[in-house]
């Protein structure tokens, strides 16, 4: 079988060595395994822009190139419009060559292969679908446009559209989904942190993901200062890079908080897990997720999540019983924090709730689930 894949995520060439996104490189593995090939048609970066890549462990076919696009003003979607018709024009060819097509949604590329996909109805399709899929969430036109495409039965056939949580009122074509980043052999080995937890002098708090004003990592520093001001002895990692990198720096200079924070940039998965396994909390305060990988793999290790309920996190956290919901008001979050670090039963009860449920999603249950997917006829 060939899988061809449209994406918007960028393939970093240097040279003869290619590299892909750490985490979707990591869950391509498993795609791969199940097909004979597999072809990429997707932006080629020559920079890795910060984000951190990992090279590909597994053969592909030869790279499409699409040129990227934005659509954000009036001026952006005119200068788009022979990237747009190239795209087009390039989309449609791999599709005839595809035997599974693969679509990454939401993007600008993910939005012209849901378009072009129509006009192949009787090959097997998946679509992973990796924003918020709340029918009542605010979200771009583009966005709202690509949900439609794959919910209609009538223009989308042969579909399975892979998206984060259980919603009301959805098509044949939806198909609740997961994301996972550990295997069975590990849950063992996971199931002796929790008892570790509170043996640390400090609470540790940890910050996992890119430094960009959508993840409000900011917001993170601001909630454990307010808990070091109120005597905690509290500390916060944060790992990853971004954009809010330098103005991070300056509020830690300015606020004299480097005892407690410390920006640790991009690290290897070995490096992260090493953090979930000695850390009590994952402050997650974004706006905008899919399924966040983050919140699951903290509570895997009994790290307990403390997030904003965007898409299906209040799905992941129990509505609260396996982890503190924000609602970004400083001091109600704050005081919800302290509400589990002074009640250490609460605290291990969640840490107990998240672990369990996180572990029903192992990287052996995704392999299983992708491998039926492309079996489907």
């Amino acid at each position: 079988m060939k899988l061809v894949v449209i994406s918007s995520a960028p393939i970093l060439k240097r040279g003869k060595n290619i590299h892909i996104y750490a985490p979707y490189e990591k869950e391509m593995q498993i795609w791969a395994k199940h097909v004979a090939s597999i072809q990429f048609c997707c932006p080629i970066w020559k920079e890795d822009r910060k984000l951190l890549f990992a090279p590909i462990s597994f053969k592909i076919d030869d790279i499409i190139e699409l040129h990227e696009f934005e659509i954000t003003t009036f001026l952006n979607k005119i200068k788009a419009v022979p990237f747009v018709f190239l795209a087009l024009i390039k989309i449609f060819k791999v599709m005839q060559q595809a035997d599974h097509i693969h679509l990454r949604c939401p993007g600008n590329m993910g939005l012209i292969g849901t378009i072009v996909q129509i006009f192949f109805p009787k090959k097997t399709k998946t679509a992973k679908y990796a924003g918020n899929w709340d029918p009542k969430s605010n979200q771009p036109w583009s966005y709202r446009l690509q949900k439609w495409i794959l919910s209609n039965t009538v223009l989308t056939k042969n579909m399975k559209v892979l998206v984060y949580g259980e919603w009301e009122n959805q098509t044949i074509n939806i198909k609740p989904f997961f994301t996972a980043t550990y295997s069975e052999s590990e849950i063992q080995h996971s199931k002796i942190r929790i008892k570790q937890k509170k043996e640390h002098e400090s609470i540790k708090f940890l910050f996992v993901g890119t430094l960009s004003k959508g993840k409000q990592p900011l917001y993170a520093i601001q909630l454990v200062e307010k808990l070091y001001k109120k005597g905690k002895n509290v500390t916060l990692d944060l790992y990853g890079e971004g954009a809010m990198r330098d103005e991070i720096d300056c509020y830690i200079i300015q606020n004299n908080l480097h005892v407690i924070v410390t920006l640790k940039g991009n690290q290897s998965h070995k490096e992260v897990l090493g953090a979930y396994q000695n850390s009590h909390f994952l402050l997650l305060p974004s706006k905008s997720e899919g399924w966040p990988k983050v919140v699951a793999e903290s509570m895997f290790w009994g790290c307990v999540p403390i997030a904003i309920p965007v898409s299906c996190v209040s799905y992941m956290m129990g509505n609260g019983s396996r982890g503190i919901i924000l609602n970004e008001k400083l001091n109600d979050d704050l005081n919800r924090i302290l509400t589990v670090i002074n009640n250490e039963k609460v605290y291990l009860k969640m840490a107990l709730e998240g672990q369990l449920w996180s572990q029903q999603y192992t990287t052996n249950k995704f392999e299983t689930e992708i491998s039926k997917l492309l079996k489907d006829k």
